[in-house]
Protein backbone atom coordinates (compact mmCIF):
# COMPACT_ATOMS: atom_id res chain seq x y z
CA UNK A 1 0.00 0.00 0.00
CA UNK A 2 0.91 3.20 -1.46
CA UNK A 3 1.69 6.11 2.14
CA UNK A 4 1.72 9.18 1.68
CA UNK A 5 2.18 12.63 3.56
CA UNK A 6 -0.99 14.01 2.88
CA UNK A 7 -4.19 12.90 0.30
CA UNK A 8 -3.15 15.99 -1.79
CA UNK A 9 -0.09 14.66 -1.74
CA UNK A 10 -0.92 10.94 -3.37
CA UNK A 11 -3.30 12.62 -6.21
CA UNK A 12 -6.56 12.24 -4.06
CA UNK A 13 -8.02 14.56 -1.84
CA UNK A 14 -9.86 13.90 1.69
CA UNK A 15 -13.22 14.48 -0.38
CA UNK A 16 -12.79 11.42 -2.16
CA UNK A 17 -11.30 9.30 0.37
CA UNK A 18 -14.64 10.21 2.27
CA UNK A 19 -17.03 10.04 -0.87
CA UNK A 20 -15.36 6.17 -1.57
CA UNK A 21 -15.64 5.44 2.72
CA UNK A 22 -19.80 6.73 1.99
CA UNK A 23 -19.88 4.53 -1.06
CA UNK A 24 -18.55 1.50 0.65
CA UNK A 25 -20.83 1.87 3.83
CA UNK A 26 -23.72 2.01 1.37
CA UNK A 27 -22.84 -0.69 0.25
CA UNK A 28 -22.28 -2.92 2.91
CA UNK A 29 -25.76 -1.32 4.78
CA UNK A 30 -27.44 -2.20 1.22
CA UNK A 31 -25.56 -5.92 1.50
CA UNK A 32 -27.44 -6.03 4.76
CA UNK A 33 -30.44 -4.62 4.79
CA UNK A 34 -31.70 -5.86 1.36
CA UNK A 35 -29.03 -9.07 0.76
CA UNK A 36 -27.57 -7.83 -1.88
CA UNK A 37 -24.37 -9.53 -2.80
CA UNK A 38 -22.02 -6.27 -3.27
CA UNK A 39 -18.68 -7.28 -5.53
CA UNK A 40 -15.34 -6.49 -4.36
CA UNK A 41 -15.03 -3.26 -6.65
CA UNK A 42 -18.19 -1.41 -6.05
CA UNK A 43 -19.34 1.23 -7.55
CA UNK A 44 -22.28 3.29 -7.25
CA UNK A 45 -23.95 1.79 -11.07
CA UNK A 46 -22.98 -1.76 -9.94
CA UNK A 47 -24.73 -0.95 -6.79
CA UNK A 48 -28.25 0.48 -8.46
CA UNK A 49 -27.96 -2.41 -10.29
CA UNK A 50 -28.09 -5.18 -7.99
CA UNK A 51 -30.69 -3.21 -6.26
CA UNK A 52 -33.07 -2.80 -9.06
CA UNK A 53 -32.88 -6.69 -9.49
CA UNK A 54 -33.29 -7.12 -5.71
CA UNK A 55 -36.66 -4.44 -5.75
CA UNK A 56 -38.20 -6.37 -8.97
CA UNK A 57 -38.01 -9.91 -6.69
CA UNK A 58 -39.55 -8.14 -3.62
CA UNK A 59 -42.51 -6.74 -6.08
CA UNK A 60 -43.02 -9.79 -7.08
CA UNK A 61 -43.36 -11.75 -3.75
CA UNK A 62 -46.63 -8.91 -3.48
CA UNK A 63 -47.26 -5.46 -2.67
CA UNK A 64 -47.50 -5.68 1.45
CA UNK A 65 -43.52 -6.83 1.61
CA UNK A 66 -42.74 -4.08 -0.61
CA UNK A 67 -44.35 -1.39 1.19
CA UNK A 68 -43.18 -2.46 4.17
CA UNK A 69 -39.48 -2.15 3.21
CA UNK A 70 -40.19 1.25 1.57
CA UNK A 71 -41.87 2.20 4.85
CA UNK A 72 -39.27 0.80 7.24
CA UNK A 73 -36.90 2.75 4.95
CA UNK A 74 -38.64 6.04 5.26
CA UNK A 75 -39.39 6.39 1.48
CA UNK A 76 -41.28 9.08 0.76
CA UNK A 77 -44.45 7.81 -0.28
CA UNK A 78 -45.04 11.00 -3.04
CA UNK A 79 -41.64 10.12 -4.48
CA UNK A 80 -42.34 6.64 -4.78
CA UNK A 81 -45.76 7.20 -6.04
CA UNK A 82 -44.11 9.09 -8.49
CA UNK A 83 -42.12 6.39 -10.00
CA UNK A 84 -43.90 3.47 -9.27
CA UNK A 85 -46.18 3.46 -12.83
CA UNK A 86 -43.19 4.23 -15.06
CA UNK A 87 -41.21 2.28 -17.54
CA UNK A 88 -37.70 1.95 -15.52
CA UNK A 89 -39.52 1.89 -11.90
CA UNK A 90 -37.50 -0.53 -10.53
CA UNK A 91 -34.49 1.55 -11.48
CA UNK A 92 -35.79 4.80 -10.22
CA UNK A 93 -36.94 2.70 -6.81
CA UNK A 94 -33.25 1.50 -6.32
CA UNK A 95 -32.34 5.39 -6.86
CA UNK A 96 -34.80 5.85 -3.99
CA UNK A 97 -33.54 3.48 -1.81
CA UNK A 98 -29.87 4.55 -2.58
CA UNK A 99 -30.40 7.72 -1.88
CA UNK A 100 -31.67 7.15 1.04
CA UNK A 101 -29.40 5.09 2.43
CA UNK A 102 -26.80 7.76 1.82
CA UNK A 103 -28.69 10.23 3.65
CA UNK A 104 -28.77 8.03 6.69
CA UNK A 105 -24.71 7.55 6.44
CA UNK A 106 -23.93 10.99 5.83
CA UNK A 107 -26.65 12.05 9.25
CA UNK A 108 -24.59 9.04 11.05
CA UNK A 109 -20.97 10.74 10.35
CA UNK A 110 -22.44 14.52 10.66
CA UNK A 111 -23.77 13.36 14.41
CA UNK A 112 -20.50 11.34 15.09
CA UNK A 113 -18.45 14.35 14.43
CA UNK A 114 -20.83 16.84 16.53
CA UNK A 115 -21.14 14.21 19.85
CA UNK A 116 -16.82 14.46 19.42
CA UNK A 117 -17.97 18.73 20.65
CA UNK A 118 -20.69 18.08 23.33
CA UNK A 119 -19.32 18.20 27.07
CA UNK A 120 -17.29 14.78 28.28
CA UNK A 121 -19.29 14.47 31.40
CA UNK A 122 -22.52 13.73 28.98
CA UNK A 123 -20.71 11.17 27.21
CA UNK A 124 -22.01 7.78 28.52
Amino acid sequence: MRRCATPQRCGTSIDKIMDNNILQETALALQKEWAVSIPDIISEEAILKLLAERVVKIIAQGPDVFFQLMYRLDISEKKLNSVMHDEHAADKIARLIYDRQLQKIQSRINNKSNRADTDPDLKW
